[in-house]
């Protein structure tokens, strides 16, 4: 047995938007047995399976389309406004959960629009958020993921600049100021969520506290993926797991001090299940 002592980042677990709708959807299961949920209410397949058995019925906006008089929650990331419309049509009521960041985002986004302004927006093509960003637009923002797919465009003179809550704030900088150099006219909106992009600070000090890092997070999770580098880069001895039996016991030597970290969509039950597999079982 490995006499191991572990640690759970008290900053890591779920962002208070994913809060929010969790408990919105378990609200509304305990009243009524059951609920639809328009796509996965976070990127974390292990919460996800445990709010199904409790009656969480998980639908894409296909299925929605053939919804009638049922009542469907809005995940934090928001939606286009194509989903209400359809909402209206098919007589749904529509429990919103929308992360407040993410909708003064989608208005500010809307505003821009409705000045005729060119839109460019700093995130991840097909993310549940970017779509209800577009919508906002009616598809014609241009989005892109790195600063080479941005240049590849002709870009107007003058650009707005936003981007998806969860990017990195230095990244944002970094594409504002080489545009600026290059010449062009930048009005750069920063929309970043600070819960969200304070925590690669945060836990490169944590990281580098510890002999290993377990990073706990689902394996849709755009976070998940970066915050993982952020520790992977602060301590190479860090492992990503998104459940328990991925756990390895070549992983950890004896006396090891163990941190257990993990993403915006994480579960904090799901990193105490990996502690108490650790301190009981030494895996």
């Amino acid at each position: 047995m490995r006499n191991l002592q572990v640690t759970i980042d008290s900053n890591s677990g779920f962002c208070f938007g994913v809060v929010y709708a969790i408990q919105m959807a378990e609200d509304l299961l305990d009243e009524q047995g059951y609920l639809y949920c328009l796509g996965d209410i976070v990127h974390n397949d292990v919460e996800v399976e445990r709010l199904q058995k409790r009656g969480l019925r998980i639908i894409d906006h296909d299925q929605l389309r053939e919804l009638r008089e049922e009542a469907v929650l809005i995940r934090a990331h928001g939606e286009p406004p194509a989903t209400y419309h359809i909402a209206m049509q098919n007589n749904l009521t529509l429990i919103d959960a929308s992360c407040p960041v993410v909708l003064k985002l989608q208005n500010r986004i809307k505003t821009s629009y409705d000045k005729d302004e060119r839109i460019f927006i700093y995130g991840k093509h097909g993310h549940a958020e970017v779509m209800g960003l577009l919508g906002q637009t009616s598809n014609k923002a241009v989005v892109f993921e790195n600063l080479d797919e941005l240049m590849q465009h002709e870009l107007p003179s003058k650009i707005t600049l936003y981007s998806q809550t969860t990017k990195s704030t230095n990244s944002f900088y970094n594409i504002k100021g080489t545009l600026e150099q290059k010449g062009y006219e930048v009005d750069a909106n920063d929309t970043i969520c600070r819960q969200v992009s304070n925590r690669d600070k945060d836990l490169r000090k944590f990281a580098a506290q510890f002999d290993k890092i377990i990073f706990v997070s689902g394996t849709k999770s755009s976070n998940g993926k970066v915050l993982y580098q952020v520790c992977k880069d602060t301590n190479p001895a860090t492992y990503f797991v998104s459940k328990v039996e991925e756990l390895q016991p070549e992983w950890f030597a004896d006396g090891d001090k163990v941190g257990i970290c993990g993403a915006t969509s994480t579960p904090m039950w799901l990193m105490e299940e990996v502690r108490d597999i650790l301190l009981r079982e030494a895996v």
